[in-house]
């Protein structure tokens, strides 16, 4: 794995850990030579992340929305920062420029782009890992609806499967560096989306 998308909050969360996880995710990436590739802003645990991968020399990369840029909150330290239009063309560039995916904790923004790569790996779109840094139990709860919608038939076993869940980062990029994906796809031909 050469680059890893971060998806996570542009707060910090009421606890301490969230942020710590955060830069020690991105200090750990740096170090094991893989580069980041995450939203783009110095706010946050997004900035946190960042800041955590620069401060070990790791490359840095940002994706931000052109209005978002003009509130002044794009990080200004990065190896990289790619401006695009809108949140959907920062969802697909993210994704171009990535192996794998993380999501650290945050609100409906993270889940929605947590859920769009799981969506897209059901498809058969891509075979990238998707995982979740589990720091504090914070995704304790929506590992337990995942299992509900196996268990209430609106979701393959399988698919749960592509859910890497960590509360450790090692173990984490271990899993993502064995991670196979299903070879069982949905109903719809990758060629014909």
């Amino acid at each position: 794995m050469k680059r890893i998308s971060v998806f996570c909050g542009s707060s910090f969360g009421t606890d301490e850990i969230f942020r710590e996880q955060a830069e020690l995710l991105g200090k750990t990436l740096a170090k094991q030579n893989i580069d980041l590739v995450y939203g783009g802003a110095n706010v946050g645990l997004m900035g946190a992340v960042a800041d955590g991968a620069l401060s070990e020399n790791g490359t840095v990369i940002g994706v931000l929305p052109n209005f978002l840029r003009s509130k002044e909150i794009a990080h200004l330290g990065l190896t990289e920062l790619i401006l695009v239009e809108n949140m959907h063309e920062r969802k697909m560039k993210m994704n171009d420029l990535c192996d794998g995916v993380i999501a650290l904790s945050g609100g409906f923004g993270t889940l929605e782009e947590l859920f769009e790569m799981l969506t897209w790996s059901q498809l058969g779109l891509h075979k990238k890992p998707i995982a979740i840094l589990n720091i504090n139990g914070f995704y304790d709860s929506l590992i337990a609806l995942s299992k509900t919608m196996v268990e209430k038939g609106f979701m393959k076993d399988v698919y749960l499967e592509m859910l890497l869940v960590s509360d450790n980062i090692d173990d984490l990029l271990h899993q993502m560096k064995n991670y196979t994906a299903p070879t069982v796809t949905k109903w719809i031909n990758k060629d014909k989306v």
